[in-house]
């Protein structure tokens, strides 16, 4: 049974995922809201100005106000700043599944953040809210946000064809990857970060 609870802050070794803040903005623009290398393969264009930045952010913080709003800063303990984020991005409380979408600093690719940032989000998924499946996808050509998948423990379940519409406009394919509940269980051991 799904028990909504909102966005809870969560720490790993390197990072603390927490609530967004509209005193991130600057973080948010810096690090990867403008950056065309990061947003290449997602659903939104850069920011021009901060100002954008700081309308989504409000936006964001509006929602917290909702027990079904899950959407993580990424924090790195090194330096405090906030370097991307992770959310659910869609759900079924009937199924029992949930989407997750992340983004990350190009500052700090290659890195394994995503992959620690993406093991405690699903940890939370599970053990906090109880959803049985958590899924995720990518545009086939992102072939390193697939690897952060697997690294997380979730398998490759197949290609969508022309799954979603682009930022130019096109339909892109779509590689779609999941990990189950009992899968989890499995290989608990693998999945560090606590709630604080």
């Amino acid at each position: 049974m799904i028990n909504h609870i909102g966005t809870q802050t969560i720490e790993t070794d390197r990072l603390i995922l927490r609530k967004f803040m509209m005193g991130d903005a600057q973080n948010m623009f810096d690090n990867w809201a403008n950056d065309h290398q990061v947003t290449k393969y997602l659903q939104w264009k850069p920011h021009e100005n901060i100002e954008v930045t700081k309308n989504i952010l409000e936006n964001w913080v509006k929602s917290y106000e909702q027990p079904d709003r899950y959407n993580w800063g990424i924090v790195y303990k090194e330096n405090m700043q906030v370097i991307g984020s992770i959310a659910i991005v869609s759900f079924s409380n009937m199924h029992e599944w949930c989407e997750i979408g992340y983004c990350l600093s190009r500052n700090y690719w290659n890195t394994g953040i995503m992959t620690e940032a993406l093991k405690v989000v699903i940890k939370f998924c599970f053990t906090k809210i109880g959803f049985n499946r958590v899924q995720a996808f990518h545009h086939v050509e992102n072939t390193a946000s697939g690897k952060v998948m697997l690294k997380a423990g979730m398998k490759y379940e197949g290609r969508l064809r022309q799954y979603h519409v682009n930022t130019q406009g096109v339909f892109v394919d779509c590689d779609m990857y999941s990990i189950l509940k009992d899968e989890y269980l499995n290989q608990e051991g693998r999945f560090g970060g606590d709630l604080i």
